[in-house]
């Protein structure tokens, strides 16, 4: 696992996520630890190395 700080869209709190390398290319929603809010995270991996990461916050 690769663990990842980044700010959160919604709080503007830093906050580190785990992220699984071994998918290149993946997009998923996960909460952010302190406000709970709903974070669409969208990480990118090649050679098991980060390349690209966005953290947006979900549209209601």
């Amino acid at each position: 696992m690769y663990e990842h700080f980044f700010q959160c869209p919604y709080c503007w709190e830093e906050i580190s996520m785990l992220l699984d390398p071994s998918v290149h290319r993946q997009t998923y929603i996960e909460d952010c630890e302190v406000c709970c809010n709903p974070i669409e995270l969208s990480p990118e991996f090649i050679d098991g190395g980060l390349q690209a990461f966005q953290a947006n916050d979900i549209a209601q």
